[in-house]
């Protein structure tokens, strides 16, 4: 399980990347409302909802910390 870490929500990451079907292209498509990942300074970040997604997106140092 992984951490939103924008709201601090856990997240099933094996939900976020089952997927659910293809677009008209063949590329995988999954359900966002079991959450959503984004790939950030090397690393998969995953979040609860696209909202929190977005948020981070708009400001990530916010919501990140130095290892």
């Amino acid at each position: 399980m992984a951490t939103c870490p924008v709201c601090g929500a856990t997240v099933d990451e094996a939900a976020v990347r089952a997927t659910t079907g293809f677009t008209a292209h063949g590329a995988s498509e999954s359900d966002p409302t079991k959450g959503t990942r984004q790939f950030h300074d090397g690393k998969w970040v995953y979040f609860d909802s696209l909202e929190c997604r977005g948020k981070f997106l708009t400001s990530p140092e916010t919501y990140t910390r130095p290892s």
